[in-house]
């Protein structure tokens, strides 16, 4: 696996992996994932993803803001095809960034010479809002758990946009009012609603 780069987010902890395809007139050819050299990067260190994930959303979906425990799952995503902005939000109690999210775009193309992982550790809710119809692949460090999940929801007023690009902000707002969200995600709690959770102590944060 040829790795181009690492990058820190607006979140030290979420980093975005970028990875080489090599490519010539038929097509291309990608290493995805390789233990020993993801065994290389610090943060990745002695993770084992234990299941992997498929979806396929249609362009204006907006899917999350989802978390779980016991056990824990962090997971790496990457754009299969297609584009989306990624959501990640700070459910850390005490965190100094608590309720601000951050997004980043990923794209997919089959004529790129590079794909992208994204990072998203424990302590944040993850989301995706979709620009296009796109297909999504997710490693996951733990199995699906669906008595130990719960979301913020994407229409929670008390979010904070600050430490977001705000042109990805604008878009995400001005494509609420048409967005295509299931009911579970919109009935997701505000982060008010989160800080008064009993679960919340889950997610206090440790420097």
């Amino acid at each position: 696996m040829k790795i181009l780069g690492i990058e820190s987010t607006v979140f030290p902890e979420i980093k975005v992996i970028k990875f080489a395809r090599f490519a010539d007139e038929r097509g291309y050819f990608t290493e995805l994932y390789k233990k020993s050299d993801f065994e290389k990067i610090d943060f990745l260190k002695g993770e084992i993803f234990v299941q992997n994930n498929e979806s396929f959303s249609k362009k204006g979906v907006i899917r999350g803001l989802h978390f779980q425990w016991n056990p824990y799952q962090k997971k790496l995503v990457r754009v299969v095809q297609g584009k989306m902005i990624d959501l990640f939000l700070d459910i850390r109690i005490g965190s100094p960034t608590f309720g601000k999210i951050g997004a980043y775009k990923l794209e997919s193309k089959t004529e790129n010479d590079y794909g992208e992982w994204i990072w998203i550790p424990v302590g944040f809710a993850h989301g995706l809002f979709l620009l296009e119809d796109s297909t999504i692949e997710y490693c996951c460090t733990s199995e699906y758990s669906p008595n130990t999940e719960a979301s913020i929801s994407p229409l929670a007023s008390d979010i904070d946009w600050s430490l977001a690009d705000k042109d990805i902000s604008d878009l995400y707002r001005q494509s609420l009012p048409t967005a295509n969200i299931n009911a579970k995600d919109k009935e997701g709690m505000t982060l008010a609603q989160w800080i008064k959770d009993n679960r919340s102590n889950f997610y206090v944060y440790k420097q």
